[in-house]
């Protein structure tokens, strides 16, 4: 490690004001970023932790109806507080890593990260859900833009996500059980609207909506409507875990086990 500063504001405002610092980076969870740090793939001068905030804390049900959750809320609060709400959402939270993990990391963090098989990014792209920051509201279409790159603008934080309740959802994902990351997972979520399926773990972009599946849903929701459908290997994840071609075959099982679960 090296040195540098570290940052606890107790509000918005203050971390805002304190990421206007030289090479100042927000630090939520921790959980991908110390690692970064420790390998030396990243040397912020500042870290400002947001994880103070209490204003960015905890899980809601606002006006309109939507989940509201504070991007430094850890996933272990998510797991049991939005359980009465939005079961897939805290089914999701609760599979996520190990206890450390879920007891440190948070949503905010995962979202503003948008690993490509991160857990969140799937939720809420599934969701619809939108993404406040300190400054304005992004829908999720909007916000995850590729591997690890989001709509966040310099000195940007995310200080809540919100989440329409669907009629039914389920998130189904095939453990990498080293990492405890998806090798390949589908976020299927059922509106009066319409059907979103979003697909994390296998894309080189990174989270994606499975458009096709998403119009057969649309038709009948169930599992048979999209039993002949498959997405091209090209483009999706190669590693020792699984090939492109596993992996685009993982996307058509775990979004059909998804909606027969939903």
């Amino acid at each position: 490690m090296y040195n540098f500063d570290v940052e606890k504001p107790a509000t918005i405002a203050d971390a805002v004001q304190a990421m206007t610092r030289d090479e100042a980076q927000p630090m939520s969870g921790g959980q991908t970023l110390i690692p970064t740090l420790k390998a030396r793939l990243a040397a912020p001068s500042v870290l400002v932790s947001l994880t103070g905030i209490d204003e960015m804390k905890g899980v809601s049900v606002d006006a309109e109806g939507c989940l509201c959750i504070g991007g430094a809320t850890s996933h272990a609060v998510v797991m049991r507080e939005a359980a009465a709400h939005y079961p897939a959402l805290a089914g999701l939270a609760g599979r996520i890593g190990d206890p450390a993990v879920r007891n440190r990391g948070t949503i905010g963090g995962s979202i503003a990260n948008n690993d490509p098989s991160a857990c969140y990014p799937a939720g809420a792209l599934g969701s619809g859900a939108t993404i406040l920051t300190n400054s304005r509201e992004i829908a999720a279409d909007d916000f995850f833009q590729g591997m690890f790159e989001t709509a966040l603008e310099e000195g940007e934080i995310v200080t809540e996500v919100k989440f329409p309740i669907p009629q039914a959802a389920h998130y189904e994902k095939h453990l990498q059980p080293a990492s405890r990351f998806p090798l390949v997972a589908a976020f299927v979520a059922r509106y009066a609207d319409g059907v979103r399926v979003a697909i994390t773990g296998a894309s080189e972009s990174g989270v994606f909506r499975w458009t096709e599946a998403e119009a057969a849903l649309n038709g009948s929701f169930a599992a048979d409507s999209i039993a002949g459908l498959s997405v091209p290997a090209d483009g999706m994840i190669g590693d020792l875990h699984g090939t492109g071609e596993y992996r685009a075959h993982l996307v058509g099982v775990m979004t059909r086990r998804a909606v027969a679960a939903a």
